[in-house]
């Protein structure tokens, strides 16, 4: 009696990457690979997700995975902070059995897919912009032993030169893309600010056309902003919360409610359904506003968080104070970030930048060091500014840029002085909060970023002028 082959094997590794701030907050599941290994399924492969950066995990233990997965393809994806990272699990691979093909995806390698593959021989594809059919064709194409110049959507390099196929299109329905649900440890996700929770993440829209220069997502998109079927996103929320217990989603669009109609039948769609679950999300200035009259629904839905980006001149002050007005008034937990280090920036500028947090008075206040990703224009407008090329100092955490008047060192205290400050002046603020959620809320959440030992560090650097 014959058998059937066993379909080969793809397993996604997740860059064992750690920068600080993000990870005070929670273990972020990689929904990326979800619809990632959901397409590979799709070609005939069998698939597995490893997330060694929630794990916590390093390269022997990566090393060990890798050696017991025996797996015929692995995938990275990266973001400019990752991208060595990535590289390097794909030279563990290759060195582990050369005979692996190793895929590379991500923004980063989508716009820099020359300098990366002039500079490592052990990334045998890069995936160029939103991957799943684009990883699909491939591995179908590699498993009939056909051409993958015919795949739109990839970059190469057979020989001495860089193989580009061409563009591949967005997809028209992102609402047909596979997810792999099944293949995440959800035991590993969890957000801390709520106590026994499990994290998990939903994308409602893919897109971006804010017309920020600090924005890569806006290029990635090609400035175009597409929605998924409000009652599609729903079944998906109830689906993980009654089959895995997902109780805290975060939305991972860019700008989930630019449509106003779409965004409100999905509110109405989660309230009718009397889901218990909570909802994190990020969103602009100009939405919030224009929904003044159902931020109502977006609280009796579950939107617990709402994170808006402050950048100086994009919008006057009393606009941004009135989102947040918004926000709070509905018992909604506020982040706003600031971003400060072009090349004008003074030490003038930096106590400008605190004095509006305290005036805007959100819950969180992020300040971010202004990072000139490689493959936007303000590169090369900063560039001789640019005291920095390690890739993986490209956070929003560490400064690359010299600014004319302050050194790589100031800036770095001023990022420090500007959390201390800040939270410090906030204690008395949440201590006095009237809405009961909130205000448990934010004292759990300032325990544990004053206990991190991330915070530490950067804190002593402000205080002391010195690293810890």
């Amino acid at each position: 009696m014959k058998h059937a082959a066993i379909p080969k094997k793809i397993i996604f590794i997740t860059p064992p990457y750690h920068c600080g701030i993000v990870e005070i907050a929670g273990r972020w599941m990689p929904l990326n690979f979800v619809y990632l290994a959901g397409a590979a399924r799709r070609s005939g492969l069998r698939a597995e997700i490893y997330d060694a950066m929630a794990k916590g995990h390093g390269y022997p233990e990566i090393e060990k995975r890798l050696r017991e997965s025996n797996a015929d393809y692995v995938a990275v994806t990266a973001i400019t902070s990752t991208i060595n990272d990535a590289l390097k699990i794909l030279e563990l691979a290759k060195r582990i059995r050369p005979e692996i093909v190793t895929i590379l995806g991500g923004i980063h390698p989508t716009f820099m897919y020359d300098e990366v593959l002039m500079s490592s021989a052990q990334v045998d594809y890069i995936v160029r912009g939103e991957g799943e059919a684009t990883l699909e064709a491939l591995l179908s194409v590699l498993e009939a032993s056909g051409d993958p110049a015919t795949i739109s959507g990839l970059a190469f390099r057979p020989g001495e030169t860089v193989v580009t196929t061409p563009n591949r299109s967005l997809s028209d329905d992102i609402d047909g893309f596979a997810a792999a649900w099944d293949l995440l440890e959800w035991g590993d996700y969890t957000y801390f600010f709520i106590a026994g929770s499990r994290l998990g993440a939903v994308s409602t829209s893919r897109g971006c056309s804010c017309g920020s220069i600090f924005c890569s997502q806006e290029k990635f998109w090609e400035n175009t902003w597409r929605g998924r079927d409000p009652g599609r996103v729903a079944d998906e929320v109830e689906f993980l919360n009654s089959t895995y217990g997902v109780n805290v989603f975060l939305i991972t669009d860019e700008h989930p409610n630019l449509d106003r109609g779409r965004w409100e039948i999905l509110l109405d769609e989660v309230i009718a359904r009397e889901l218990p679950v909570h909802f994190l999300m990020e969103t602009k200035i100009p939405e919030i506003i224009r929904d003044g009259d159902i931020i109502w629904k977006y609280r009796k839905a579950g939107v617990i968080y709402i994170s808006i980006g402050i950048e100086a001149g994009e919008h006057p002050v009393e606009e941004a104070k009135k989102a947040l007005d918004l926000i709070h008034g509905e018992g909604i937990v506020s982040e706003a970030s600031f971003m400060l280090g072009l090349p004008e920036e003074t030490s003038d500028g930096v106590k400008g930048k605190l004095e509006l947090a305290r005036t805007l008075n959100p819950d969180n206040a992020n300040f971010f060091a202004v990072t000139p990703w490689p493959y936007l224009d303000i590169h090369a407008q900063v560039n001789e500014y640019i005291r920095e090329g390690d890739y993986s100092k490209y956070n929003l955490i560490d400064p690359v840029i010299e600014p004319k008047n302050l050194t790589i060192r100031q800036m770095e205290m001023a990022l420090a002085e500007l959390y201390r400050k800040f939270y410090m002046w906030k204690i008395a603020d949440v201590m006095t909060m009237k809405d009961s959620f909130r205000r448990s809320f934010m004292l759990r959440a300032t325990r544990l970023f004053m206990g991190s030992s991330f915070i530490f560090k950067k804190m002593r650097v402000g205080m002391f002028g010195k690293r810890a």
